[in-house]
């Protein structure tokens, strides 16, 4: 496997043009249009392995065009659950590319093993980065994605929800540990990911432990907010794929 320090050339071609390999996405770059985010259910830890491997091997050789900015899928640390994150410039630019590929690439990944299942969703749903919670000063380089989700009846209960969160808890992450927390709404309004980074998974179970209970003042607030239904939370770790330098 490459690490992170790794940086190819975009397989399309392109002078001086080329990818970070298996590391953690830039989510606020400004040239990030739109976002596609699903998850799976790979099994096991092998179905889990095999998955990352086959998917990222298939995107690393596809030509990919101007419009892709990256493609970097996570391990749960359940064993078999696979975060897939990806950005593109534009949706215009995303489909563009769907009509438009003849290298294979569809076959490629259909070869990873044929038991990967859906995880609560029909499929990789189209999200634009709302707000963002960031950190106090300096902090450490992310090495676990916590992914918390919601279903909600639409914008406006959407927006509730994230702008709420922003007045109860501030513009800043907070927590020993903590780095930033993307709120992502999807396109249709009906789903909302916040894509939270954290130096560790033990690091998010502290504050979980100390201020995310049932009875703290962040659940009270959500329970109370019509039209909003928490789906819960899986952590990631162990990025691999490609992020446009």
């Amino acid at each position: 496997m490459t690490t992170s320090h790794d940086v190819r050339r975009n397989p399309a071609g392109g002078a001086g043009d080329g990818f970070l390999v298996d590391v953690f996405p830039q989510v606020r770059r400004p040239d990030a249009g739109t976002v596609l985010i699903s998850e799976w259910d790979a099994g096991g830890p092998e179905g889990q392995r095999a998955v990352l491997e086959g998917v990222a091997r298939a995107w690393e050789e596809t030509p990919l065009p101007a419009g892709f900015l990256s493609r970097v899928l996570f391990a749960g640390t359940d064993g078999r659950s696979v975060l897939d994150y990806a950005q593109w410039t534009s949706e215009a630019a995303h489909r563009e590319f769907v009509r438009s590929e003849d290298t294979g690439l569809s076959e490629r990944i259909a070869a990873a093993p044929a038991a990967v299942g859906d995880v609560g969703n029909e499929g990789p749903a189209r999200y634009r980065l709302y707000r963002s919670m960031l950190p106090e000063g300096e902090t450490e380089a992310p090495g676990c994605v916590v992914r918390v989700a919601f279903r909600t009846t639409g914008h406006d209960a959407a927006r509730e929800l994230v702008d709420g969160l922003f007045g109860l808890l501030g513009e800043r992450q907070q927590g020993s540990g903590a780095i930033a927390s993307h709120f992502h709404i999807s396109e249709d309004g009906t789903r909302i990911v916040n894509y939270s980074e954290w130096t560790t998974p033990e690091a998010h179970q502290r504050v979980v432990d100390a201020r995310l209970g049932g009875g703290g003042e962040v659940m009270r607030f959500i329970s109370g907010l019509p039209g909003v239904e928490p789906l819960g939370f899986r952590r990631y770790v162990a990025p691999r794929g490609l992020v446009r330098a």
